[in-house]
């Protein structure tokens, strides 16, 4: 009870205390920034203009929206109030009886922005028209009807790419809240537990990590955030995985493994950060996603596996238990991977047993020493 009690303790006071800079957020994004950039690479953004208008939050995107058309609409509309006012058609002239506006019934500034609203988003009222009379109003007529179009193509292009976009499928898509280490199959494995929260499948997915962490070189150069590779796997690879259920996906800790040399006393003392990535196809739309997370040492549990969350009914169907999802249980568990192997090579070579080389067999003569 006071063990439970003193992880409790370190976990919700001590742990507040000490926090970890981490790349990846526990939901996937990156927490990094750029300083000191050039201005000629800001104007870059500009040159994307498609990516930077996608990237863009949504307060920012329905303010560049809204404020598109409606300056649109107000500077046609000053257009055509300049041609109605060129040609002497306002009120104000006193045009005679038998002049032919440029465009009927335009009085003002009001009505020339209405005008503007009804040619560019082509309700047609009926009531405010262009004549032949000037050419200027016929030309004028074109190109906003054109420039109409690329505006409206762009932006509700922009809206629909934003909604579709495969990043909100990577929501349904969840990791564990913690990583485990235990044995699995007669050896020491990191696991880690992902479901899909959606029925439909996500196609051609491939799972892999990267361990973050500070290496100096043999030269004394120091590198940040450094990557090495972590392979996952499950039992039938890392590869086009049938992710109909939840998976529990597993590194195995060998000479090659970065945790190789790591103990269940000294794993709280590391510096890394573990970065777990999906990639897959969305069944229903064929784009393309990546779901990932990341695990700190204090989030790396050493002595506990995954409690089971896929269950039989009576009727015949699987059900899945999410409350169990992130739910742990201790096992018990060798406390670093270096023992684990070095207890298999002592039973391997008892079994086998030793050679003597000093060992020499000669041979014996049997003789008789009995006399009839």
């Amino acid at each position: 009870m006071f063990k439970h009690l003193r992880k409790w303790f370190v976990a919700h006071f001590l742990g507040h205390s000490r926090q970890r800079a981490r790349l990846v957020s526990k939901d996937g994004r990156c927490n990094i920034e750029f300083g000191n950039v050039e201005v000629q690479s800001r104007f870059i953004f500009f040159v994307d203009i498609w990516t930077t208008v996608l990237d863009l939050k949504w307060r920012y995107k329905m303010t560049i929206f809204i404020s598109t058309f409606l300056g649109s609409w107000f500077f046609f509309g000053l257009l055509w109030y300049a041609v109605a006012y060129i040609h002497k058609d306002l009120p104000e002239f006193h045009p005679s009886v038998n002049h032919t506006p440029c465009v009927e019934n335009i009085n003002g500034l009001t009505s020339a922005f209405l005008f503007s609203l009804e040619t560019q988003v082509t309700i047609g009222y009926g009531f405010r028209c262009v004549t032949e009379q000037c050419g200027t109003a016929i030309f004028l007529l074109i190109f906003q009807s054109i420039l109409g179009v690329i505006i409206n193509s762009f932006m509700c292009g922009a809206i629909l790419a934003k909604i579709s976009r495969p990043k909100k499928r990577a929501k349904t898509i969840t990791f564990s809240k913690n990583a485990v280490i235990s044995k699995r199959g007669g050896k020491l494995c990191l696991l880690i537990r992902v479901v899909n929260l959606r029925k439909s499948l996500l196609i051609g997915s491939h799972i892999y990590g990267k361990l973050l962490r500070t290496t100096v070189t043999p030269e004394g150069e120091t590198i940040i955030l450094d990557q090495i590779n972590i392979n996952f796997v499950v039992d039938a690879g890392n590869e086009n995985l049938f992710f109909i259920s939840p998976l529990t996906i597993y590194h195995v800790i060998d000479q090659n493994s970065p945790f190789f040399h790591m103990a269940a006393e000294t794993l709280p003392q590391q510096d890394f950060e573990l970065v777990v990535f999906l990639d897959g196809t969305v069944e229903s739309t064929s784009a393309t996603c990546q779901v990932r997370t990341s695990y700190v040492p204090e989030e790396v549990l050493w002595g506990y596996r995954f409690a089971p969350m896929v269950s039989k009914t009576k009727e015949g169907k699987y059900r899945v238990d999410f409350h169990n999802f992130s739910k742990t249980v201790e096992v018990e568990t060798p406390h670093c991977a270096l023992c684990l192997y070095n207890e298999k090579d002592t039973r391997a070579r008892m079994k086998r047993g030793y050679d003597n080389p000093n060992f020499n067999l000669s041979e014996v003569n049997e003789t008789d020493d009995t006399k009839m």
